[in-house]
């Protein structure tokens, strides 16, 4: 709690391109509750290296994702928009909740099991210890809620055992976090395959849908998005392709299943997908043109990197000195 707000720290990886599903899924979200909360949303890019990065197109995709959370809506004087990176104390918390945090939590962690297929030439330890980064990014900011995917409820839950367990031992100090979860767009799947989600990493560029996506290219993605047997624009689980295009024009347009299906009443998937392709395309698209603008204002992005590192700073400090003392290191002189 920072004065009577309560406070809610999300992020996301500076790698890739974002695509409509982590807007859907996330960062509408964020805009939407932002006024409610004392927000942190970190550009996470130490949890980006656990996958060998080219250092300038890192530093690149970090600068364009701080915009885009700006350009999606976010008030940088409201929010606590910052680099990871430019706050020590993440790291160091990480390292002494390494050490309240068991092997056997770490093993059942399904992600590190899906990227180490992945990523089988570089299965770090960082990749195995990713959760316990995450505890710390949580718990560094006495963090209330975490709005959250489905996918990444295991590392929410990893987090509050170690907070919990942290406490048990030496009393109230962190606050565990709740979890936020938005009722619609919680989990878009690929326009290609409906059964898997959208990734940032899809090796089928026709299955997602990026945020800096041209027009024309939107409007034929969604002309070749899979669809399924029949014709009618119908919410059902047995019709994972419709369904999943139906999800995301009711998480832009803010309307109900039954309304849709109402609307597209006797059409057929044609108009459908064209619909919604149109949908998508006005809505990124004001995002995309403020994103440029502040691309090209650097004095300005300047600014709100090093104001918000610095009250990000302040905040994580706070915390991670209490724990110093709890676990018994020395007191700094002043």
């Amino acid at each position: 709690m920072i004065g009577d707000k309560k406070v809610l720290f999300s992020g996301m990886q500076a790698t890739g391109n974002l695509t409509i599903g982590n807007y859907l899924g996330a960062l509408k979200n964020w805009v939407n509750i932002g006024d409610e909360y004392e927000c942190f949303f970190s550009v996470v890019d130490l949890h980006s290296i656990t996958v060998r990065q080219d250092p300038a197109t890192l530093r690149k995709r970090a600068r364009e994702l701080l915009t885009l959370y700006i350009a999606a809506g976010l008030d940088a004087e409201k929010n606590c928009i910052y680099y990871q990176s430019h706050v020590s104390a993440h790291a160091e918390l990480s390292w002494i909740l390494n050490c309240f945090t068991y092997m056997g939590e770490l093993n059942r962690m399904t992600q590190f099991k899906d990227k180490s297929a992945k990523n089988a030439d570089n299965i770090n330890s960082g990749l195995f210890t990713y959760p316990v980064l995450m505890a710390a990014d949580i718990l560094l900011y006495q963090t209330d809620v975490v709005p959250v995917g489905i996918d990444q409820m295991q590392h929410l839950e990893i987090a509050r055992d170690i907070g919990t367990r942290f406490n048990s031992i030496y009393g109230d100090v962190f606050t565990i976090p709740e979890i936020y979860m938005g009722k619609v767009g919680r989990k878009i799947m690929s326009l290609q395959e409906p059964s898997k989600k959208m990734s940032k990493s899809d090796e089928n560029p026709n299955g997602s849908i990026y945020l800096t996506d041209e027009p024309d290219a939107i409007i034929r993605k969604f002309k070749r998005a899979v669809t399924d047997s029949g014709s009618d624009v119908i919410y059902s689980e047995d019709k994972p392709g419709i369904k999943n295009l139906i999800d995301i024009y009711c998480a832009i347009t803010g309307k109900e299943t039954k309304e849709v299906e109402k609307e597209f009443d006797g059409k057929g998937y044609g108009d459908f997908k064209l619909a919604v392709g149109e949908t998508v395309m006005d809505c990124l698209k004001p995002i995309q043109d403020k994103q440029k603008e502040l691309l090209k204002d650097k004095q300005y992005i300047d600014g709100v990197i090093k104001n918000n590192a610095e009250k990000a700073n302040y905040f994580a400090t706070k915390t991670l000195r209490k724990v110093q003392r709890k676990v018994g290191f020395p007191d700094r002189v002043k």
